[in-house]
């Protein structure tokens, strides 16, 4: 396998095919390269092979997260956030970067740690989908990414409501210890939904951006919007919990004072007499 290269496909008359090498089907109308950016071998494979403008270039092999796109001399340069995955662990809560770089005739993508979405990526089109140019690559990559952010803000719904069921059916309340992982769950989503969403919104209105691609940033930034929404309800639902779990635990403690009060005022004529006959004073009876 070439060095730095995970996985590939190439667009050729028969169809989308899965490839093993970078130089493999040179003459294909478009290909699709997936590269491991910790290897220092992949630098020296794009320096050596392709031609891309000094700041895609370099947005290329940034090690930054954070969101960013560039556009120029018709070279489109994104970097976007997806969660990480372990080698045992499919599903982990660190935020990595998947690196797209589109040129007319191939799309690098990359990455520092394994992403999630890009093992999905070259399921979808082991299973057939075809790539037939980069709006396709990039509809794929983008969507593939969308996908995976609409589970984890699916499953933070589900917790919620799941912890919302307990509460109203007078059953064990939730641990505040899992809520506050639920209220971390949802601001990193946010945020990563967000970031992505102003990213495509950016590429969407950016001059140069060529026309093939205009139609998929906007695409999946009305996704991205629908999904925005979706976990702000889910975090007004949990502020809504959290309100009233706080009310519920002010009410015990209203009681518990109460009970205390009662309890005080039925021991003080007791507490009065021996405190009057405890005293060190001469004369008493």
């Amino acid at each position: 396998m070439q060095p730095g290269l995970i996985w590939g496909c190439a667009r050729t008359g028969e169809g989308t095919a899965l490839i093993e090498e970078c130089e493999a089907c040179a003459d294909a109308s478009f290909r699709w390269l997936h590269l491991n950016l910790a290897d220092d071998r992949t630098q020296r494979w794009l320096d050596r092979s392709i031609k891309l403008p000094e700041p895609i270039h370099e947005l290329m092999l940034a090690r930054e997260t954070h969101q960013q796109v560039i556009v120029e001399d018709g070279v489109v340069g994104l970097v976007l956030q997806d969660f990480e995955r372990e080698f045992d662990v499919a599903q982990t809560s660190q935020i990595g970067a998947l690196h797209i770089v589109i040129t007319p005739d191939v799309m690098l993508t990359g990455r520092y740690h394994p992403i999630h979405s890009a093992d999905i990526m070259r399921q979808r089109i082991a299973a057939g989908f075809d790539v037939c140019d980069g709006a396709d690559a990039l509809g794929l990559a983008i969507g593939t990414m969308v996908d995976g952010l609409s589970e984890h803000v699916h499953a933070l719904s589900a917790d919620i409501q799941t912890a919302e069921d307990e509460f109203l059916n007078e059953r064990m309340s939730p641990a505040t210890r899992d809520l506050i992982a639920v209220r971390r769950r949802g601001a990193r989503l946010h945020r990563l939904v967000a970031g992505m969403r102003a990213t495509l919104v950016r590429l969407e209105r950016d001059p140069d951006l060529p026309p093939l691609f205009a139609p998929v940033a906007e695409r999946h930034v009305q996704r991205l919007h629908a999904l925005d929404t979706d976990v702000a309800s889910t975090q007004a639902q949990l502020r809504q919990l959290r309100d009233e779990l706080d009310l519920q635990a002010a009410q015990k403690t209203n009681q518990n004072l109460y009970f205390l009060s009662v309890i005080s005022a039925l021991l003080l004529p007791a507490t009065l007499v021996t405190g009057f006959f405890g005293m060190n004073t001469g004369g008493l009876p």
